[in-house]
């Protein structure tokens, strides 16, 4: 049975490199880490899921045709409930694809195989020859973040003339605008976005983004709502409002600080109106940020709790 003229299994383990269980402990190494080499797809599914028996296979089939340009990485939800809460997985089969450290794109439910080969075949695109484009959106995400707003904005300009369907690029433009204070012009940008890539990630980012912006531009004073909430601990309103204000001012960290304090006082207030900020202040953050990993944890943990 074990002769030594027996020969390994090769496909099988071809297999196991690039379809994989990972859980809580291994999944920033494994998909966040891993995603900066190769697009990693992330199945979040469980054993009692039936529309998760039609997708998961059909996704194994995908992924292994595209010859190791992209990963599998399969979530069972009822052995990592904090994780898919952390994930904001609502309802399973759920799928988010990984590339750069950064979910990118994503779909729920089961869909036919026709739609999964293109969803698989667009990220294994984004390991091939681009041109430069990729090392062009890396620069211009420099200039943005070290102050050179306008020298970024023209950058991820002429990359969208190169390629109009670049989410990064449509979301960079949008943050640049909005970093020159530009409004208008940040939702002109959004609305310029073709339709194909409108729900990718980093489209959604730059929403919430704008959303943060008109809340900034109405946001009371600090002093003012800090001295409210103080004053009347119970006082929902004033409380959310002094998150907003926190947010407009830098202090993210204080803002989700108050909005988990929301939540665990009434998760229901206002048709669930702190959990609702919280997201979108995750959204518009990346999903590495330190505020953002620990923020849906310790939300999560009030939601199962």
């Amino acid at each position: 049975m074990f002769g030594t003229d027996q020969k390994p299994n090769t496909a099988a383990a071809a297999d196991a490199a690039v379809i994989f269980d990972v859980t809580e402990a291994d999944f920033m190494a494994r998909v966040v880490e891993a995603s900066k080499e190769v697009p990693v797809i992330v199945d979040f599914w469980a054993p009692w899921c039936g529309p998760c028996k039609t997708l998961g296979p059909a996704l194994e089939a995908a992924v292994t045709a595209a010859g190791g340009k992209v990963r599998m990485a399969k979530v069972n939800v009822d052995q990592n409930q904090m994780l898919a809460g952390q994930m904001q997985v609502q309802s399973i089969p759920t799928v988010y694809a990984f590339w750069q450290g950064q979910p990118v794109d994503g779909f729920q439910g089961a869909q036919p195989a026709s739609q999964i080969k293109t969803f698989v075949d667009k990220l294994a695109a984004l390991v091939g020859d681009d041109g430069g484009l990729a090392d062009a959106i890396e620069a211009a995400e420099t200039m943005l973040a070290e102050g050179a707003v306008q020298d970024a904005a023209e950058t991820f300009a002429a990359i969208l003339e190169e390629d109009p369907n670049s989410a990064e690029s449509h979301s960079g433009l949008i943050r640049s605008y909005l970093a020159l204070g530009d409004l208008a012009q940040a939702e002109a940008a959004l609305a310029a976005v073709p339709t194909a890539i409108a729900g990718t990630a980093p489209i959604e980012a730059a929403k919430a983004q704008i959303a943060l912006a008109h809340q900034a531009a109405n946001a009371g004073p600090l002093d003012a709502l800090s001295a409210a909430v103080a004053a009347d601990p119970a006082d929902h309103q004033a409380r959310f409002d002094y998150a907003t204000a926190l947010h407009a001012a830098g202090d993210v960290e204080a803002a989700v600080e108050q909005l988990l304090e929301l939540f665990r006082r009434d998760r229901e207030w206002n048709e669930g109106a702190a959990r609702t900020q919280l997201f979108t202040i995750f959204d518009a953050m990346k999903a590495t940020d330190p505020i953002v990993l620990k923020g849906r944890r310790r939300l999560s943990s009030m939601i199962f709790a």
